[in-house]
């Protein structure tokens, strides 16, 4: 089946071996490790070459902690906040901070999250471990030199979804923070409704039942209508990809929200948010955009 000639709204309808190719991102790339092993090599260097404080607890379970890299001098400097992808399952804070040098270089402090990876946690588990991160930031950060007045929230892949989740207001009042505590959020290719996910591979480590799956995504937790939002994919995702987060904005755009959508050009699913090392690129330029608007 040629998904490109079909209408991606009718997935359920489509043969199962074609959902799970439209879901399997790291098909779409020659080879995953080559890519995953990019982040780790733009990641390292940066514990050296920029002033950071490592492994902070945000909470006490063991992976509850976040890397920050404070922007000397500058407390109130703007905090971009990052959540990694790697389908809940892969990745850590140390392969995810490859951006820090070039925006902390232009007066933004920047802390990557860490979090329980699936299936040892669940996805509600993990939601949570990210809401309380980033109340910890927001509230309690000002001893390691972060007091941000402005704070963009970031996430790649399913870490654009766990930031699409934190971007929604239910939570942040329960946690004590203002209305107004995230005044942004780049979204690179996300995944904002889990319901075609939990009928494929990643539902084996996610365990997700239909009703979990619809209390998890971000299409039925949209952000407060005044958070404006840079919503992108790669030009080499696929179709479902590229769908759901095209849905997602414009459900955002309905909302209320101001949203810019961009579809990056020559970038997969995994090396569009190597971006941020190039301060000339959309990507950066987006979000500081979003930082000072």
């Amino acid at each position: 089946m040629n998904s490109r000639t079909a209408s991606v709204s009718d997935w359920r309808s489509w043969p199962q071996a074609e959902l799970e190719r439209q879901y399997d991102a790291r098909a779409t790339v020659p080879d995953i490790a080559v890519e995953l092993q990019a982040y780790r090599d733009s990641s390292t260097p940066m514990y050296q070459l920029t002033p950071c404080v490592r492994d902070v607890t945000y909470g006490s379970g063991s992976d509850e902690t976040l890397d920050l890299f404070p922007v000397a001098g500058r407390p109130d400097a703007p905090l971009l906040v990052f959540i990694h992808g790697g389908y809940w399952r892969a990745l850590t804070s140390q392969d995810s901070v490859f951006m820090a040098q070039q925006f902390t270089a232009h007066g933004v402090a920047v802390a990557a999250i860490n979090y329980t990876l699936a299936p040892q946690a669940t996805l509600a588990q993990i939601v949570d471990q990210c809401q309380r991160a980033v109340a910890w930031l927001l509230k309690d950060a000002a001893p390691h030199g972060v007091a941000p007045p402005r704070t963009v929230l970031t996430g790649s892949s399913a870490g654009a979804h766990l930031a699409a989740m934190l971007l929604a207001p239910e939570w942040q009042a329960e946690h004590g923070l203002a209305p107004n505590a995230l005044c942004g959020g780049v979204l690179l290719s996300g995944l904002y409704d889990l319901e075609p996910v939990q009928r494929c591979v990643p539902n084996t480590w996610l365990n997700l039942s239909v009703a979990q799956a619809q209390a998890l995504s971000p299409m039925h937790h949209l952000p407060h209508p005044q958070v404006p939002l840079y919503v992108a994919v790669a030009e080499h995702d696929t179709d479902e990809f590229k769908r759901q987060s095209r849905h997602y904005a414009a459900a955002c755009r309905a909302h209320g929200n101001p949203v810019t959508w961009h579809e990056a050009p020559q970038r997969n699913h995994f090396n569009i948010v190597l971006d941020w090392m190039d301060a000339q690129s959309a990507l950066f330029q987006a979000t500081m955009g979003l930082m000072h608007k």
